[in-house]
C-alpha cells in the first residue's frame, strides 16, 4: 500500500477533456506533479493552470511513434494513468480498416507500449504504478460495440496479467472500469440516455486515487446491480444473448460516437 503520492510524477494521457481533468484535479490533491498529454495543446494548458505543478506534451496516440515520443519527453514517471481512448462504437461492418487500427492503437497499443517503456525505471526504483482506464464494456459485451469491447477486454486482460507478473516488485498495476459516466467523457458527450444508473466523473477520479494508494488490481465504478450483472455474464455466458439488447448503446449514441471516428 502506498502511503502518499506527494511529489510523484504522473503521466496522464487524455488529460484535456472528459475524465482527464477530473483525474488530474483529484491527484493534485494528493500532491502529485504532472505531465499532461492529449492532442490539443491549448486545452491541455487550460487544465495545467489549475494544478500546482504540471507541464504539457501534446501527442496523438493514434500515430506511429507518438507513444514512444511521449514517454521519452515525460522523463522518470512514477505513475502512468493511461486514460486516452476513442469510442469505437458501431457495427463491425460499418468500420473501415483504418478506423479499427485507430481504436486498437489508442485503446490498446499505446497503453501497452508506454507501460513497456516506463517499467524498467519503475522496476529499478522498486516503486511505481500503472493505471489502465478500462470500462464495464471490458466485462460485458454488447451488440454494436464489438470493436470497443475488444479493446477494453484486451486492456483488462493485459492489466490483470501484468499485475500478477509484477507482484512483489514494488510496482503496482490497476484497472479502473467505469460504467456509463454522467457529465463528462465519451458517453456524456454523445447526449444519449440509457435506462440504467450512471456514475459521476468525480467517482471515477476517486477510484483512480484509491487504486494507486491501496494497490487495487481492479475497481469497477458502477452501481451494485451493474457490477452484479457483470459477474453473472462472466459466470453464465448464455445470459449475454438475452441481455445484449438492453446492454447495447442506443442508436443516437452510436451515431454521435461514429461522428468522432
Amino acid at each position: 500500500m502506498v502511503k502518499d503520492l506527494k511529489g510523484k510524477l504522473v503521466l496522464l494521457t487524455g488529460a484535456s477533456s472528459g475524465l482527464g481533468p477530473y483525474i488530474a484535479r483529484r491527484l493534485d490533491r494528493e500532491g502529485c506533479r504532472f505531465v499532461l498529454s492529449a492532442r490539443r495543446q491549448d486545452e491541455l494548458e487550460r487544465v495545467a493552470v489549475e494544478l500546482r505543478e504540471a507541464r504539457v506534451v501534446s501527442a496523438d496516440l493514434s500515430q506511429p511513434g507518438e507513444a514512444e515520443r511521449l514517454v521519452a519527453e515525460a522523463g522518470p514517471v512514477d505513475v502512468l494513468v493511461a486514460n486516452a481512448g476513442v469510442p469505437a462504437s458501431g457495427r463491425l461492418t460499418d468500420f473501415e480498416i483504418d478506423q479499427i487500427d485507430r481504436a486498437l492503437d489508442v485503446n490498446v497499443r499505446a497503453p501497452l507500449v508506454m507501460a513497456r517503456l516506463l517499467l524498467p525505471g519503475m522496476l529499478e526504483r522498486k516503486d511505481g504504478h500503472i493505471v489502465l482506464m478500462a470500462s464495464l464494456a471490458g466485462k460485458v459485451p454488447a451488440p454494436r460495440s464489438s470493436v470497443y469491447n475488444a479493446t477494453k477486454f484486451g486492456l483488462r486482460g493485459f492489466g490483470h496479467a501484468l499485475a500478477a507478473e509484477l507482484r512483489r516488485t514494488g510496482v503496482g498495476v490497476s484497472v479502473v472500469s467505469p460504467t456509463f459516466v454522467d457529465e463528462a467523457g465519451m458517453f456524456a458527450e454523445s447526449g444519449a440516455r440509457v435506462p440504467v444508473r450512471l456514475t459521476k466523473p468525480t467517482q471515477v477520479a476517486d477510484a483512480v486515487a484509491r487504486a494507486i494508494l491501496r494497490r487495487k488490481v481492479e475497481i469497477v465504478v458502477a452501481p451494485f446491480e451493474q457490477r452484479l450483472f457483470g459477474r453473472l455474464v462472466t459466470a453464465v455466458p448464455e445470459m449475454i444473448q438475452a441481455a445484449a439488447g438492453a446492454a447495447a448503446l442506443p442508436e443516437n449514441a452510436i451515431r454521435a460516437q461514429e461522428g468522432k471516428r
